[in-house]
């Protein structure tokens, strides 16, 4: 049955693992399998003989390939911590059940070898005492050697690995020396018993599936170096070790075992490790066979229980992060000192050593471990279609095998075993489960996060005192017991005091360093991590960080000064700071804390921000310069700056632009009102003055019927006719009525006209006739085109083309017309002007025509207005082809008019031409005869707000404006073409159908 997966645990505030060891201190954690087979060859190999060869041998073939395998996870999992029980939860994340289970019955099989190990040095400390005549309680050691690792544990991750490394290159040495020696010493002494037994027979399969079963707690556990991927400093090397690890497999399991099967073969040894041990290797060892096998045993004592501590808290931490178990098993010190874990992991070991036997821990411990395996092979065959999964059918096939072997080989070793090893993981699943419902703080994480995020209460001020009193009272100490050991020793007749000086030789050392380890190696670490800490920001850091003596010459430099100077930083070595940055003073006392100096640097000017220490050292005389370089803040400041400008220009301009685009919208919105007030009374008028001349006809046939048939009239109608002049008002009365309706028909058009420039009825985008807008536009301005007492009528030529239906912006299109058209007024009334008043108008740069006066920005390459030369006053329209212009560029033909006569301000013309191009493009060409532009303006003409009108008059918007609804709303071209004294013309050009 499936479950979810459990979200990991999110520790953001608190300290992970740190990288702290090298690949060699986690490889020697993978040896401590290796070394573990002295504690089980003994055992295996008084049960079974010769045959047990052929239990090593399949074991160690799955072994070598779970470590393969093992290493192909880890590749996978690079950041997981714990080895091969949490990397079996990642496969199994779907059964969090399942995983839970695997990974606490890995965990507990650990334990159970630090328990073993503990009794086993207890016994041969007991009897190496009682050859001496010495006692010794058996709680007293066994609460010794059970905490002598946790002590170690307790002071740190480095301290622990270095002490393991320390011990196992010398143990794993005289192990293989063991095997290599003992095997050559079969093969080619002249005193062997032979290389090959006489006879070898196979153990029946109940037997094989026992051993089988029992011989996995060492060759299933040759993959231990996974468990410290999280903390070493190179993942992928500890990795690689496990190849190393599996093919030292076959020489210690297979040749080892094979010596001790030729070499052991005293029925009286039974399954004592020591004897077996010494009876094989003194044959090639000699006196001093029991020597080292005591250094190796105990060795290999000391080396399981430090590797427990290590690996099994890291079990519990993965777990913790992974949400297996309760959180507060993540907490870790900066040290690695994973105190919640190393704490269950003693009251598990206690557990085990108060319970039991060594037969019984190892049957109930290995049962959990079996089963672990048997949910890792589980786990890959389910896995199959991942790529980090090797030999998923081998996988499967193991672990049809391990099922037999646990059903068959368990039951061999007792069914209250079996089943006490099977309940035992749920067992402390539940445990788990009650800590995180009991209110206890302790079992809290935050608790611990305040706990090592605080101060320590106590500091010793004086470390160096504290180390100094505590070495001497272990030299005092050593020393006593070394004398009183000596007595003892020189009394003792039998050759058990060669072998307890050796077990206290390793325990006194074992015991001295765990001390150290809380004494001064900590501060010896401390100030290692202190000096590669300062060492790699030193390299690392980006800015330049110099050392200057009192003389301000350069002592010392990181690599980073190297980008600053150019020059290789020993090449900086002995010369003034000066040299590079000559701004500064002599003498570093005399430099300011923080300043700017410039560098010039490849022919680059860089801008640095030079720092310099408060102080010199006072031993040293030196100061620290650090240099930053702000060149690019100092170019964005000046960026932004100018930018800043920019900004506020442009928001003054759209701050007009609304002001000005609102009184559009308004006026826009009041003539379509007043259009739309007028149009209804004037429809009423205009559709009464019909009725009214009909009326008004019958009356007057009426009266004239009246006057013919009675010619003589009373006097007193006589009178009143002679008063009201009645001849002359009937016959002006139908003029009169005509005279209305002319009026009513002429404001029809004007409102109508109104309506069609507010546009406000249609749609934003819609296909227009140009024409009327242009129309609309001009009966708008009929009353500034009329005569005045200054200047004659401005006459308006229209040379339309044939245009189709346009799709524009037809409000603001029309408003465009109407700036172009107003300032062509402005700029005729002008001239008229200013030839009234005998001015020159080629001298008119300082109000030229009113049209420069609202000009807008054209910032587009190859927009700047051009400008056409008119000769002999004549404006003649000269076509060009207009597949002479690429398409997509400025599809407008160079223009002229031909005008019968002189152009003068005396006759002020405004011509309006259109037409359609062959590339879809409409044209409108708004041409007046004024004195024209003067170039040094019509640069400036579509600038906002630039313009030649009096204060108050002008804007400085309207061609603004007007520039972007061509270009930006229309996709269009506003240019202007204009030369002094000869006329201006402002051509369009916009697609006749928007995008």
């Amino acid at each position: 049955m499936s479950h979810p997966a459990h979200a990991p645990l999110s520790q953001p505030s608190y300290p992970r693992l740190t990288r702290s060891l090298s690949a060699v201190e986690s490889w020697g954690f993978g040896l401590t399998a290796h070394i573990s087979w002295t504690a089980l060859v003994p055992a295996i190999h008084a049960a079974l003989g010769s045959q047990a060869i052929f239990v090593w041998i399949p074991a160690v073939i799955f072994g070598m390939l779970l470590n393969y395998q093992v290493k192909r996870l880890g590749m996978h999992f690079i950041d997981v911590a714990g080895g091969t029980p949490n990397y079996a939860t990642k496969l199994l994340k779907n059964y969090p059940g399942l995983a839970r289970y695997a990974a606490i019955g890995y965990l507990l099989n650990w334990v159970s070898y630090l328990s073993v190990n503990t009794i086993v040095l207890r016994d041969l400390i007991k009897v190496n005492l009682q050859a001496l005549g010495l006692t010794c309680p058996d709680i007293l050691l066994d609460i010794s050697f059970t905490l002598l690792p946790f002590v170690v544990a307790f002071s740190g991750t480095r301290a622990l690995s270095i002490l393991h490394l320390f011990f196992v290159i010398p143990a794993f040495g005289l192990l293989i020396t063991f095997c290599v020696q003992g095997l050559g010493w079969l093969a080619f002494s002249s005193a062997s018993p032979g290389f090959f037994p006489s006879n070898l027979s196979s153990p029946n399969f109940v037997d094989w599936a026992k051993w089988f079963f029992f011989v996995t707690y060492a060759t299933y556990s040759c993959e231990t170096a996974s468990s410290f991927v999280a903390d070493s400093r190179n993942p992928t090397q500890t990795l690689r070790f496990l190849d190393i690890a599996a093919w030292i497999m076959p020489p210690i399991f297979l040749g080892g075992s094979w010596v001790i099967m030729r070499l052991a073969t005293d029925p009286s040894l039974k399954d004592n490790a020591f004897l077996n041990l010494v009876a094989a290797s003194q044959p090639f060892w000699g006196n001093s066979a029991a020597i080292s096998v005591s250094f190796l045993l105990v060795a290999a004592c000391l080396l399981g229980s430090a590797t427990v501590v290590s690996n099994c808290p890291r079990i519990l931490y993965q777990l913790a992060l992974d949400n297996h178990i309760s959180p507060v098993f993540s907490v870790v010190s900066r040290r690695g000192v994973f105190v919640p874990a190393l704490t269950l992991t003693l009251v598990l070991c206690l557990i085990y050593l108060i319970w039991g036997d060594v037969a019984r821990i190892v049957a109930v411990g290995n049962i959990g471990w079996f089963v672990s395996f048997m949910l890792l092979h589980l786990g890959l065959w389910l896995g199959r279609d991942r790529p980090e999964v090797l030999f998923p059918r081998i996988s499967l096939g193991i672990l049809l095998l391990e099922i037999i072997v646990l059903l068959v080989g368990g039951m061999a070793w007792g069914w209250i075993n079996l089943l006490i090893g099977l309940l035992f993981p749920i067992g402390i699943i539940g445990f788990d489960a009650l800590i995180r419902c009991v209110a206890f703080r302790p079992f809290r994480l935050s608790w611990w996060l305040r706990r090592y995020q605080s101060r320590p209460s106590v500091i010793i001020k004086d470390s160096v005192m504290f180390q100094v009193s505590v070495l001497i009272l272990l030299l005092c100490s050593a020393l006593i017991v070394g004398w009183l050991f000596g007595v003892k020793l020189t009394k003792a007749t039998n050759a058990g005091g060669d072998n307890i000086f050796v077990v206290l030789l390793m325990i006194v050392a074992f015991v001295g360093v765990a001390i150290a380890c809380w004494t001064s190696l900590p501060q010896v670490v401390a100030i290692a991590e202190a000096r590669e800490a300062a060492e790699h920001l030193f390299i690392v850091a980006q800015d330049g960080i110099l050392v200057v003596d009192e003389q301000g010459i350069i002592r010392q430099a990181n690599p980073a000064t190297e980008s600053f100077f150019g020059v290789k930083p020993l090449e900086l070595y002995g010369n003034h700071l000066r040299k590079w940055l000559p701004e500064l003073a002599n003498y570093p006392e005399q430099w300011a804390k923080r300043s700017e100096q410039t560098l010039v640097h490849k022919t680059q000017i860089r801008t640095l921000e030079v720092s310099i220490s408060d102080r010199p050292h006072q031993d040293f005389r030196e100061y620290v310069v650090i240099l930053h370089d702000i060149t690019k803040r100092k170019q964005a400041e000046e960026i932004l700056r100018q930018s800043e400008a920019e900004l506020r220009e442009q928001a003054k301009q759209l701050a007009t632009q609304l002001v000005q685009s609102e009184k559009m919208s308004s006026l826009g919105q009041l003539v379509a009102g007043v259009a739309h007030e007028i149009n209804n009374p004037v429809n009423f008028i205009y559709g009464n003055i019909i009725h009214a001349d009909e009326y008004i006809q019958d009356l007057l046939k009426l009266m004239q019927l009246y006057q013919q048939h009675y010619p003589h009239p009373v006097p007193e109608i006589q009178k009143t006719a002679k008063a009201i002049d009645l001849n002359f008002l009937m016959a002006d009365l139908p003029n009169l009525l005509t005279s209305m309706q002319v009026g009513a028909e002429r404001i029809t058009e004007i409102v109508l006209s109104l309506r069609n420039f507010s546009r406000l009825d249609e749609a934003e985008i819609k296909a227009v006739n140009i024409h009327e807008g242009i129309d609309s536009t001009l009966m708008i301005l009929e009353s500034r085109l009329k005569a005045k007492a200054d200047r004659p009528a401005i006459e308006v030529i229209k040379e339309y083309g044939d245009l189709p239906l346009v799709e524009c912006y037809a409000g603001q299109l029309n408003q465009v017309f109407m700036n172009l058209l107003a300032n062509a007024i402005d700029a005729l009334e002008e001239s008229v002007s200013q030839r009234g008043l005998g001015g020159n108008p080629q001298d008119r740069l300082a109000n030229p025509e009113g049209v420069s006066s609202e000009t807008a920005s054209s910032s587009e390459e190859g927009n700047s207005p051009q400008t056409t030369a008119y000769s002999k006053g004549e404006l003649v329209r000269e076509a060009s082809r207009t597949e002479d212009y690429p398409k997509g560029q400025w599809p407008m033909e160079k223009q002229r008019i031909k005008n019968n006569g002189q152009l003068t301000t005396d006759n002020p013309q405004i011509r309006i031409y259109t037409e359609l191009t062959a590339d879809d493009q409409i044209i409108i060409r708004i041409i007046d005869n004024a004195s024209g532009i003067p170039e040094s303006v019509q640069q400036r003409l579509f600038e906002p707000f630039f313009t030649t009108k009096p204060v108050g008059k002008g804007t400085g918007l309207g061609l603004s404006i007007s520039y972007q609804i061509i270009t930006e709303k229309h996709r269009g071209k506003l240019q202007c073409i204009s030369t002094l004294g000869k006329g201006t013309e402002f051509a369009i050009a916009i697609p006749r159908l928007v995008e």
